[in-house]
């Protein structure tokens, strides 16, 4: 296994928190606008069993989004997990949370999509991007996942922290 594996997977086992943007991470960055202007996303619905999975392993998860959207806020409340909205700068957010926590940052994961994303992967322990991720988005990653927002990138990090961190604890 190459270093970059190892370190990777050392960062995989080490996280206690994902935290993740919204669009073009948990949808497929499109959405559909009704005559009356209510707004849907598409979701990929396996996304909810691999963050329960997390959730098994006392692995915190969140959503941080820079729009106010009442359609985060039922995907959130659905999957069960706590969702910042209007959030101008997710850097700071993602500070003030694990601040909030007691959660060093080097413990952090999170996963993005684009340009507004760039200052909360650069300050984590573990920076994640989508397969379609804007170019300049993934130059800032260690991690980019071989799915596309919207069709199961959520459930595939979720997976591989399951994996690294269980993984690890049979061999202790």
């Amino acid at each position: 296994m190459a270093a970059t594996d190892l370190s990777r997977l050392d960062a995989l086992r080490r996280v206690e928190l994902v935290i993740f943007d919204f669009d073009g991470v948990f949808t497929d960055n499109s959405v559909l606008v009704s005559s009356e202007g209510i707004e849907s996303v598409r979701c990929w619905r396996s996304d909810g069993l691999g963050l329960a999975r997390l959730g098994e392993l006392g692995v915190a998860t969140l959503i941080v989004s820079t729009e106010k959207n009442p359609v985060v806020s039922k995907r959130a409340e659905k999957l069960k997990i706590e969702c910042r909205q209007a959030i101008d700068d997710k850097a700071e957010c993602v500070t003030i949370l694990c601040a909030e926590r007691g959660i060093p940052l080097d413990r952090v994961a999170f996963v993005g999509n684009d340009i507004n994303d760039i200052p909360a992967l650069k300050i984590v322990g573990l920076s994640v991007v989508v397969a379609d991720a804007y170019p300049e988005a993934a130059e800032h990653a260690d991690l980019q996942l071989s799915r596309n927002g919207g069709y199961g990138a959520v459930r595939e990090l979720c997976d591989m922290v399951w994996a690294a961190r269980t993984t690890a604890q049979e061999k202790v």
